[in-house]
């Protein structure tokens, strides 16, 4: 496998770590800190400034309801610790997409031209899902709306912006117009997540949308 080449941004690294993520961006975040060595440790920095910030906080005077509440926590069953994510080499599904996936296969659904979908989380705050890219298939021209974030977990795609292959992640946002490509290969699989539908310029493509909820 070659270098990854497109990492997190270090202002997603940092909400991640802060929890302030969506459920959809924060499952893009962890599938590739799962298998980016460099975004793993970037990660494990911004632990540790947000440990150092709570070593130098005031102490919190907590009430005795409080502090019975969090004692009889103590006593609940610990649930069983979540498998590690897959590393390289162990398959196309790292250990964040097998556990959105329940340990079953995914559910794939057409789009056209060959391309699909298997859609993971759906709501109000965003929707994730994996993408199936046969070789040499373009992805229809389209904007943005918000945030995507696109994780490459086989094969490669190329756009205006440049070439992505397993491991790397593309940012795009509203300044961005693009037409994915996958290269040739094997089938382009992605884990894509969105805060907004996306803006596809072409009549087809927008027809069909409300059914794709893309």
């Amino acid at each position: 496998m070659r270098a990854i080449t497109h990492h997190t941004p270090d202002a997603l690294l940092a909400a991640y770590a802060a929890g302030t993520l969506s459920p959809a961006f924060s499952l893009v975040v962890a599938t590739h800190i799962s298998i980016c060595a460099e975004c793993r440790a970037a990660l494990e920095g911004h632990h540790a400034v947000g440990g150092a910030l709570l070593d130098g906080s005031e102490t919190a005077i907590l009430s005795d309801a409080l502090k019975s509440d969090i004692l009889a926590m103590l006593d609940d069953p610990t649930p069983a610790a979540t498998p590690l994510a897959a590393r390289e080499g162990e398959g196309i599904y790292p250990g964040p997409v097998i556990e959105a996936l329940k340990g079953k296969k995914p559910r794939w659904r057409s789009l056209g031209l060959g391309l699909k979908q298997a859609i993971l989380s759906d709501d109000e705050h965003g929707s994730v899902r994996l993408l199936h890219i046969p070789a040499g298939q373009a992805v229809p021209d389209h904007g943005h709306n918000g945030m995507e974030l696109t994780l490459v977990l086989q094969g490669s795609f190329s756009d205006e912006t440049g070439q992505f292959a397993r491991g790397d992640l593309e940012v795009a946002d509203e300044d961005l117009d693009h037409t994915p490509v996958a290269d040739g290969g094997a089938p382009c699989i992605c884990l894509a997540a969105t805060d907004a539908p996306l803006r596809f310029h072409s009549f087809m493509p927008r027809l069909f949308q409300p059914f794709f909820r893309i």
